[in-house]
């Protein structure tokens, strides 16, 4: 699949292959693209600008719901290919494009709503007899750098409302999986003028560095590692940044929780994409009274996941996205394991998969749990009370979002206030998320937020228009 540059597919003579991780069959091929394709790309995105700005908010939203019915039309195929190259459950890829159609409307609905307001300057010393009011406009050109994890959705969280005030973008998809993405920008091509969407495809080290750092790019939104995160931060000079980092997210279950609903937030929160997300359970902090019933019933409904072809409907577990990500979970549990910790089930690996494991006696100080261990994996830490599930839950560099499972609502509020973390659900599991809502972390998770009202906020620059009255 060739990139789009200004409206045209742009190959190149160094080709990266993409893999399907289930079977290491290559899917396609993508190009390597070098610094002089990036730099078109930034050209044509600034060329592009003068286009969409002599569009209407009406015609913008009308062209994003346009491109709302096309993703509609080709769901399944999206989702195959989607689980083609991510390795995800087929069930999961469908989800993932539902969630992607729901906030490409959210974005063409926002495209109406780009809202200034009026300043009282008769409020401030010498204000008497002004009128003034304020302007949302559009940075002018924004560079999307995206994960493998969910490919499309998180793409299009980035690119659907930058367009929708009316920002030109620069697609650089993951070299893991960017044919889904590609594919997409296609669809809003067909509606957009040449080069309001474009496409760059090959390294970080050396198309996303070229885009974090040119003149001709005026915000970098941003998913992936801390390390890259703190690159970008560093090289990105006076331009506008949104960061959307790792998560360490707590799942505190304290003695009076419904255990059975903890339970599955469990399932659907440590397990999902095989644990590859960044709000995913990646701690189960839960009251010693109560610790062995739970155990005994995590296991047991863990035990009832499907590992297999990621295309049969009936699999529930698939992939990790690579081979050497399932080995890198795999040497980080039985590290665990060797510090004392103890699998009640799982904890094997074949090829790319890595099963369904929860590991019990785990300690706040095992890397398991310091670092943010990207598999399905659910580690148990017992605590004595709700003092200690607060202080272990923020020992962590990272905040992006947790769960409390409880029934007293004092323990609950007071964990909400006191954890943390961008986000804080009771009873429900760190791994929910509604695509309007504001979504973005403390400390290495991130700065900025996501959701699509308050990523058009962050990726417009307001004006101040003054008239003197008197």
């Amino acid at each position: 699949m060739d990139m789009l540059i200004g409206g045209k597919h742009i190959s190149s003579d160094d080709l990266l292959e993409v893999k399907n991780p289930y079977d290491n069959e290559v899917i396609d091929t993508v190009p390597i693209a070098h610094r002089q394709t990036a730099d078109l790309a930034i050209t044509e995105a600034n060329n592009a600008k003068d286009s969409l700005q002599e569009m209407s908010a009406f015609k913008v939203s009308n062209k994003l719901f346009n491109v709302v019915e096309k993703l509609k039309d080709n769901r399944e195929d999206f989702a195959r290919l989607l689980t083609l190259e991510v390795g995800k459950p087929i069930n999961e890829s469908l989800v993932e494009l539902d969630r992607s159609i729901e906030t490409l409307k959210l974005a063409a609905e926002e495209a109406k709503r780009i809202y200034g307001e009026s300043v009282p300057l008769d409020a401030g010393l010498n204000g008497k007899g002004f009128f003034a009011f304020t302007q949302r406009l559009p940075l002018g050109v924004v560079a999307a750098i995206t994960p493998f994890n969910y490919p499309l959705n998180l793409t299009i969280h980035k690119i659907a409302p930058a367009i929708s005030c009316k920002n030109t973008v620069i697609i650089k998809p993951p070299t893991e999986a960017p044919l889904t993405v590609m594919k997409f920008a296609e669809l809003l091509n067909e509606e957009f003028p040449d080069g309001v969407v474009n496409t760059v495809t090959g390294y970080g080290s050396e198309v996303g560095d070229y885009l974090v750092t040119s003149n001709g790019v005026n915000k970098i939104s941003f998913t992936g590692s801390v390390t890259t995160g703190l690159m970008i931060s560093q090289k990105a000079g006076m331009k506008k940044v949104t960061l959307e980092l790792g998560g360490n997210d707590p799942m505190v279950v304290l003695k009076d929780a419904n255990l059975d609903k903890a339970v599955t937030g469990v399932i659907n929160g440590a397990f999902l994409n095989a644990g590859q997300v960044c709000m995913g359970v990646k701690r189960i902090i839960i009251e010693n009274e109560v610790a062995d019933e739970f155990c005994e019933k995590l296991v047991a409904q863990t035990e009832k996941m499907v590992m297999g072809n990621p295309l049969d409907t009936k699999t529930t577990l698939g992939t990790l996205i690579s081979e050497k990500a399932a080995i890198q979970v795999e040497q980080t549990v039985n590290n665990a394991v060797h510090e004392g910790a103890k699998i009640l089930t799982g904890g094997v690996r074949d090829g790319a998969f890595y099963q369904a494991t929860v590991i019990d006696n785990v300690t706040p100080d095992m890397d398991l749990v310091i670092n943010e261990t990207f598999g399905p994996v659910a580690p148990i830490i017992r605590i004595s009370d709700v003092d200690e599930a607060i202080k272990v839950a923020n020992e962590t560099d990272y905040g992006l979002q947790a769960g409390v499972f409880t029934s007293d609502y004092a323990n609950a509020m007071r964990c909400a206030q006191e954890i943390e973390a961008g986000t804080v659900f009771i009873n429900k599991q760190s791994t929910f998320r509604t695509d309007n809502m504001p979504f973005g972390g403390f400390k290495n998770s991130g700065v900025g937020k996501e959701g699509i009202k308050y990523a058009v906020e962050e990726m417009t620059k307001t004006k101040l228009i003054g008239l003197n009255l008197r």
